[in-house]
C-alpha cells in the first residue's frame, strides 16, 4: 500500500477490513517491506451488513463505528486502509470517529489506479474494434443483495452476479469483474 506508506506522517497506520481480509494477514504481508510502519488491523464485519442495507449514517451505524475503531484511535494511527469494497461508503462516519487528521486511503481506489496504470504502461487498453464486454460478477455474500446493491451505485451493466467460494468451501472476498 504505496499511498499508505506515503502519506503517514507518524507511522502509525491502521487497516480495517472484514474478517476474512483481517485474518488472512495479507495486509501485515504487503506492509512487511515497509519496517517503520506499525501497523494496527481491526476486523469491521457489520460495516458491511449496514452498506448492504444502504444504513450510511445511523445512530447505530456510529455505536458500531466507535467500537470497532476504538483500537486504531487509540493506537494513535494518522493514516487508515480502509481494505473492504464496502468501506468507503462509510468514510463519512468514519472519518467523524477517527478525526479529520487521519488520512484515509481506499484499498479499492488504490487498486483500480494500479490496473489503470498497468494497462496504460503495460498491457493495454481494450481495442475499439472489439464487441462489447460481458461482465461477470462474483460476491462473498448472498448474490442478491450484491445485485441489488452494485446496480445502485454501479448502473444496470450488472446482470449476472455468482457466489464466490474458496478452495476448501469457505467463502472468500471477492468482488471482481472479468470482462
Amino acid at each position: 500500500m504505496r499511498r499508505a506508506v506515503a502519506a503517514t506522517r507518524n507511522g502509525r497506520i491502521g487497516v480495517i477490513g472484514t474478517e476474512a481480509t483481517i485474518t488472512s494477514r495479507a495486509y501485515d504481508d504487503a506492509f512487511a517491506a515497509a519496517p517503520h510502519v506499525r501497523l494496527t488491523s481491526v476486523a469491521c464485519p457489520l460495516f458491511v451488513e449496514f452498506v448492504e442495507r444502504g444504513d450510511t449514517s445511523s445512530p447505530e451505524l456510529l455505536a458500531i463505528a466507535e467500537e470497532y475503531l476504538a483500537p486504531v484511535v487509540a493506537a494513535g494511527v494518522d493514516t487508515l486502509v480502509l481494505g473492504c469494497t464496502h468501506y468507503p461508503l462509510l468514510t463519512g462516519v468514519i472519518s467523524y470517529v477517527v478525526g479529520n487528521t487521519v488520512t484515509l486511503v481506499s484499498s479499492a481506489e488504490e487498486t483500480a489506479k494500479d490496473v489503470y496504470r498497468e494497462l496504460a504502461h503495460g498491457v493495454g487498453f481494450r481495442a475499439e474494434a472489439l464487441p462489447r464486454p460481458a461482465h461477470r460478477f462474483q460476491a462473498t455474500g448472498d448474490p442478491a443483495p450484491f445485485a441489488r446493491l452494485g446496480r445502485r451505485f454501479l448502473g444496470p451493466e450488472i446482470s449476472e452476479v455468482a457466489g464466490a467460494q474458496q478452495r476448501g468451501g469457505g467463502a472468500q472476498q471477492v468482488f471482481g469483474v472479468a470482462g
